[in-house]
């Protein structure tokens, strides 16, 4: 390995996971976000990830892309001992190398077998075979060595495939050879969380704000993403001096903060449950949730969260109109009236749990999550959302969700949660 190579920066890496296994619904590839959060940490960012099943022109013609784009190239999976395992021989025909056997390397993966009493099977010597020039990267929880190729302008990295060995074994490797291989750049982080809006409205208001940001020294990337009932806004920025990229998130954050207002529910990617808890717990108050159609997900969510005991008192999950007389003493007339869909019920199940538990919230949930029992009047998605606070202050909203039944109960959660964080930020802001 020449002196060039050694010195050569590593910036820019492609992940290619390995196995047929994983373009099935029943295995998913976990590797690739461990090693993207531990490559981002040296400074190296992941511009592309490929899945590969085991088809040996399939994984090479991967290679040859991945070769010419890429300072590192990271493999995991297809080291094994079987005929589906072709990483090591794809990658030495991609570069142009011989495979070599190490008789150490069999020896080593013999010996690990007799301390299993067992026989070391014949099939497994191929793991012994290794692209010429090579560093063999030991293996101390498998038989699958790691394998590390310095070529050209590249480094072609082969992982295992169980996490059990990849993960100390890319670990080890960042701590030495891929450190040694950084600039002293990290990528820096921030995950703002906003609901209330849309991607498209989010993206209007903040785009004149980030838009400078692109030819700043150190540059700050912006991705907006459109999840269930909410909005992620990620800021990332690369330097070697830590002060210097918090110091410029800080600042991004802090002018993000104050176009989106009270929409922004977390600058740290706290989700909605976590930053109404710590409301909670800073006003020292208590809430008790009455819930039809999300079926006990709100208290779920509010329970998730360490340390809810503190202030999530009780939760009824009432579906029936008899249930909601008998437990909660909404009145059956007010049922009657305005169906049990409705802003008034919803009010009425939210004061009966703020009374009945003793507390100082109430939150009320009712709706129609389908498939079935919509109208013309109030189709599928209808819900109505309500919260009953001191005072005897209460607050209802009427909304249409789209989607199936999963995601319309999950986004029924998020509006009555962000109705509580909302009104405790007013009482907060209001002292």
């Amino acid at each position: 390995m020449s002196d060039d190579r050694a010195s050569a920066v590593l910036k820019r890496a492609v992940i290619i996971a390995v196995g047929s296994e994983l373009l099935t619904p029943n295995r998913i590839d976990t590797n690739s976000l461990f090693l993207t959060t531990h490559l981002n940490a040296l400074g190296i960012d992941v511009s592309q990830k490929f899945v590969v099943g085991d088809e040996p022109a399939d994984l090479s013609d991967t290679l040859q892309y991945a070769v010419g784009r890429s300072d590192l190239v990271v493999t995991t999976g297809g080291l094994g001992p079987t005929e589906d395992d072709l990483t090591r021989e794809a990658v030495a025909t991609c570069l142009g190398l011989p495979l070599e056997e190490k008789p150490k390397l069999i020896e080593a993966i013999r010996a690990r077998f007799a301390d299993r009493g067992l026989e070391m099977p014949a099939i497994n010597s191929r793991q012994a075979l290794v692209p010429a020039g090579a560093i063999v990267i030991p293996n101390a929880h498998g038989t699958a060595p790691g394998l590390w190729i310095d070529r050209e302008s590249t480094v072609i990295l082969l992982l295992p495939g169980p996490p059990r060995e990849l993960r100390p074994m890319f670990e080890q490797l960042a701590r030495d050879r891929l450190s040694a291989r950084s600039d002293g750049r990290r990528i820096y982080r921030r995950v703002l969380r906003i609901t209330g809006r849309t991607e498209s409205h989010v993206e209007e208001l903040t785009q004149p704000v980030y838009a400078k940001w692109y030819a700043g020294r150190p540059s700050i990337k912006t991705t907006i993403l459109a999840s269930l009932g909410q909005i992620e806004l990620h800021l990332s920025t690369t330097d070697a001096n830590v002060s210097v990229a918090e110091s410029v998130l800080d600042d991004a954050t802090v002018e993000l903060a104050g176009v989106l207002g009270k929409d922004l529910i977390s600058t740290d990617g706290s989700s909605l449950e976590e930053v109404t808890g710590s409301l909670l717990c800073e006003e020292g108050v208590r809430v008790a949730v009455a819930e039809s159609c999300t079926g006990g997900l709100v208290a779920s969510r509010l329970t998730d969260v360490p340390g809810s005991s503190a202030y999530m008192h009780a939760g009824w999950t009432l579906y029936s109109n008899e249930s909601k007389t008998a437990l909660l003493g909404v009145d059956e007339r007010l049922i009657h009236k305005h169906g049990s869909v409705s802003e008034e019920v919803a009010e009425a199940m939210a004061v009966g749990a703020r009374h009945l538990a003793g507390v100082e919230f109430g939150l009320g949930v009712t709706g129609i999550a389908g498939p079935s029992g919509g109208s013309n009047e109030k189709p599928i998605g209808t819900v109505c959302v309500a919260l009953a606070g001191p005072d005897g202050a209460t607050k209802t909203r009427r909304l249409q969700l789209p989607g199936e039944r999963d995601r319309v109960k999950f986004q029924a959660s998020q509006a009555v949660l962000d109705m509580l964080r909302r009104t405790l930020m007013r009482r907060r802001q209001s002292r």
